[in-house]
């Protein structure tokens, strides 16, 4: 092992400690028999933390790993799609987070499964809507897991010098442990560390890159190569029309509104915190992180003949840059993947251990007994997902993520979203959950529609399915929370 790979090793030590005691703090920081503290965060996050969680698991391994390789295979249009994640988690912090947050307080909401429930009128038909949320939650956010201990157990073989299977043990090992240790609390206050490292990372990034390369030589190079990398004339992966891409900005939206695994983090803040800062914070990292994809574009011309587009990150980090700082940014990137990773784990474990439990049993366990089942569900999905990801067949990262996150998302919108403005009925989200699970699926796998038509049809139809379901039938009486 030469003096770099050693280096690799030590810092990989270092952080894996600091993120260990990070999870170790903050399960003395929440009241160790509260499952609220697990689940939550106890509400206890601030502006900066809160901040720094959302736009860690917005970004993470999707824009540096999944993101560069789809500009390298399609071009500059993915830096355009990329760039709209930022304004429109902005906007949901601004104008959605308010609303649902004191919801969710005001009916003890721990998780979005137990939020559908509560809000559509509980009882017998709450139990079966927070467990058609849990299932789905669960199959669809395994799938996004998948892809995610793939990226970082590819990022980290090359780093390490080991084998992609030892990598991604080695990753999810240490997500398990501080995850389990701490809960939501954990994983937000390492996401935060995480941001900070990925900040910085993009900003060396952005250094190397536009003080290396003259920008018409650059220009007449990817011309030579493709026309279609800069000036496209479709949406290429978005769908047929150029015009498509601008939906990214409405899907972006919703992500970070609707999706499980995001929006619980509105839920995990202090109900006093100023949410203007929030986004403040969220739009400057946000902006900074959506500028990653330019590496796709670098690697593009220098490397034109790459066999899997998912490579261009490690590739670039291997050839243009010094194995020192090639180390310090591929463990700031390892961070980011790490960063949703975790949230994934915490959401699926949560739906299992809490929202299962409840829809199933009808009965709360002591605090400290659902604590040990929230943890155990942490150990065992977490062990599943890497199984998951050893027998998968080959698949592209960006896509195998849309389709878990897309297909929730269709799911999902009904009842979370559109509630909040037009209360449905219990069947109505059902119905909706149901219908927008297989529209959206089936479109993502079998139809070649691009990779967002699937999604956003499948949202189209589940809001449809689920206003005109409820005007069928009996809705709840639910007073409104106050934005």
């Amino acid at each position: 092992m030469d003096a770099y790979k050693l280096f690799n090793w030590g810092l990989l030590i270092l952080t894996f400690g600091l993120l260990i005691y990070l999870g170790y703090l903050s399960s003395r920081y929440m009241n160790k028999s509260d499952e609220g503290g697990f689940l939550v965060a106890g509400r206890s996050l601030g502006a900066f933390v809160g901040a720094g969680t959302i736009v860690a698991t917005g970004f993470s391994g999707w824009g540096f790993m999944g993101s560069p390789g789809v500009t390298y295979q399609f071009g500059a249009i993915e830096v355009l799609g990329n760039f709209f994640f930022a304004p429109a988690m902005m906007i949901a912090v601004l104008y959605f987070a308010r609303f649902l947050q004191r919801r969710a307080i005001e009916m003890g909401s721990n998780t979005i499964p137990e939020y559908i429930a509560q809000s559509h009128g509980g009882g017998a038909m709450g139990r079966v809507l927070q467990g058609m949320a849990a299932i789905i939650t669960i199959l669809l956010l395994l799938v996004f897991l998948t892809s995610q201990i793939k990226a970082v157990g590819l990022l980290g073989a090359s780093w390490l010098g080991i084998e992609l299977n030892q990598s991604a043990f080695l990753m999810v090992s240490v997500i398990i442990v501080y995850t389990m240790l701490g809960g939501l609390a954990a994983v937000a206050w390492t996401d935060t560390v995480m941001v900070c490292g990925m900040a910085l990372a993009a900003v060396i990034i952005l250094v190397q890159i536009f003080t290396s390369v003259d920008l018409g030589t650059w220009e007449a190079s990817l011309n030579a190569i493709d026309p279609e990398l800069l000036n496209p004339t479709s949406g290429a992966h978005y769908g047929e029309s150029i015009g498509t891409v601008f939906l990214v900005l409405p899907y972006a939206f919703l992500f970070a509104a609707v999706l499980p695994y995001m929006a619980v983090r509105f839920l995990a803040m202090k109900p006093d915190v100023k949410l203007h800062k929030v986004g403040v914070y969220v739009a400057i990292l946000g902006a900074l992180l959506s500028l990653i994809p330019i590496v796709g574009l670098y690697v593009r011309m220098q490397v034109p003949n790459l066999s899997d587009p998912d490579m261009a990150m490690p590739v670039y980090l291997e050839r243009f840059m010094h194995p020192a700082i090639q180390g310090i940014i591929t463990l700031f990137i390892i961070f980011a993947m790490k960063s949703t990773a975790n949230s994934l784990l915490h959401t699926v474990a949560s739906a299992t251990s809490h929202d299962l439990r409840l829809s199933l049993l009808d009965r709360v366990t002591s605090e400290q007994q659902a604590l040990f089942i929230n943890r155990t569900a942490v150990v065992v999905l977490g062990v599943l997902a890497l199984m998951m990801m050893l027998y998968a067949p080959p698949f592209m990262l960006s896509w195998l993520g849309i389709l878990g996150s897309g297909t929730l998302l269709a799911s999902m919108i009904g009842p979370v979203f559109i509630s909040t403005f037009w209360q449905g009925s219990g069947w109505g989200a059902l119905s909706a959950m149901v219908v927008g699970f297989f529209t959206s699926g089936y479109m993502m796998l079998f139809a070649d529609v691009g990779w967002l038509i699937g999604p956003l049809t499948g949202c189209a139809v589940s809001s449809v399915c689920y206003v005109v379901v409820s005007l069928m039938t009996t809705r709840p009486v639910f007073r409104k929370a106050s934005i």
